[in-house]
């Protein structure tokens, strides 16, 4: 196994991704003193262990890491080791520059291919999981692995290769994290909470596999669940849902009703007038004028 550490500014192979802080392979074959202190991580960091058994603590909570678990750790939050060394064993570190906007979003950069919707979609479920293991995560060694390969392989398109699955991290864990962390919850728990982000990105072209894979369910299982909890079937709920925020929208704003189809998930004004229509009895323009 080739070990090898690449820091920002400091390592000529990474310098093609300004966003990459860090991207190491440690094999660590003796316990050193001071190799692993308490301190305020920097950057969004994603620790996979390949081989040993480790204890890292993350804001004063320690967790066993054992071989394909990641730990993510988020930036400002304290991480290390109490004993302040690393226990025998190979890892791979992976520290990403990423602008942290308000109310918990995250903004990836021009490199990245994921839209802004479905970024603001995958900063909700990193923030609101609140977990700092994923256990068993195999696939994500097999993502840095690739990432390894293409780095030092330097074939064509290599660059915009590595960008690709960096955006494939992202996705991958937080399908993981929406799988793990629904596993074994009762289902008004997460709808609740499936619901929290439907209306807070009503802008985003839900489709049902999505919503399903945020509870953790197949479509057919979570469209059955849905209908029997709230009555409607998931596009169904989601229709109503965006006519709420329209008829909110109509009554306390004076926006266009182009820019109020197109925030609340309607492709066009006349889809939306469609919808509103067929579901308020009133054209939106009607609606406005008597409210």
């Amino acid at each position: 196994m080739n070990q090898f550490s690449l820091i920002k500014d400091k390592s000529q192979e990474i310098s093609p991704w300004p966003h990459i802080m860090e991207f190491s392979k440690m094999k660590i074959q003796s316990v050193k003193a001071d190799s692993f202190l308490m301190k305020e991580n920097v950057g969004m960091r994603f620790m996979f262990v390949i081989e040993g058994k480790y204890y890292w603590t993350i804001e004063n909570q320690t967790f066993t890491v054992f071989p394909n678990d990641l730990v993510i750790v988020f930036p400002g939050q304290s991480f290390g080791s109490l004993t302040g060394s690393f226990e025998v064993g190979t890892f791979v570190s992976l520290s990403l520059d990423i602008e942290f906007l308000g109310n918990s979003e995250l903004k990836l950069g021009d490199w990245s291919n994921i839209t802004d919707s479905e970024q603001r979609l995958i900063s909700q479920i990193l923030f609101q999981k609140d977990l700092s293991i994923i256990p068993n995560f195999k696939h994500f060694g097999e993502l840095v692995l690739k990432i390894e390969s293409e780095m030092f392989a330097n074939e064509i398109a290599y660059k915009t290769r590595i960008n690709n699955l960096l955006d494939d991290i992202w996705i991958w864990v937080a399908r993981q994290m929406s799988k793990n962390e629904n596993q074994g919850r009762i289902f008004p728990q997460t709808f609740h909470r499936l619901d929290q982000m439907l209306r807070e990105n009503l802008a985003h072209p839900w489709t049902v596999e999505e919503m399903a894979a945020i509870i953790g369910l197949g479509t057919t299982t979570f469209t059955e669940k849905v209908k029997t909890f709230s009555g409607f079937p998931p596009l169904n709920y989601l229709i109503n849902l965006r006519i709420s925020e329209a008829i909110r929208l109509l009554k306390n704003s004076d926006r266009s009703l182009t820019d109020i189809a197109l925030d609340t998930g309607f492709y066009s004004s006349q889809h939306f007038s469609t919808t509103f229509k067929k579901l308020t009895g009133y054209t939106p323009g009607h609606f406005r004028k008597n409210n």
